[in-house]
């Protein structure tokens, strides 16, 4: 799946499509306005990325993200889990 589709997907189906990575499926739902349950995902990913979203935005040398750049950050996140 790439991120288009699973923006699409967010878009017009009610439920996530099967087989999503929990990053993407998180992904998807904050697509949905789902954010309670997305966040209950991440908190529940456990790898070297997890914790205060500050202080690895740090860590990865990039600037957190204001609110108008939502979008665009969500669009590079998914097009780096989709693979490309």
């Amino acid at each position: 799946m790439t991120a288009a589709e699973l923006k699409q997907s967010a878009r017009i189906d009610s439920h996530p499509p099967a087989g999503l990575t929990p990053e993407l499926n998180a992904l998807w739902l904050v697509k949905k306005d789902r954010w309670e349950e997305a966040h209950l995902i991440a908190q529940d990913i456990h790898t070297p990325d997890t914790g205060n979203a500050g202080y690895w935005y740090a860590r990865a040398g990039r600037p957190v993200r204001g609110l108008r750049e939502i979008e665009a950050e969500w669009d590079r996140i998914a097009g780096h889990l989709c693979g490309g």
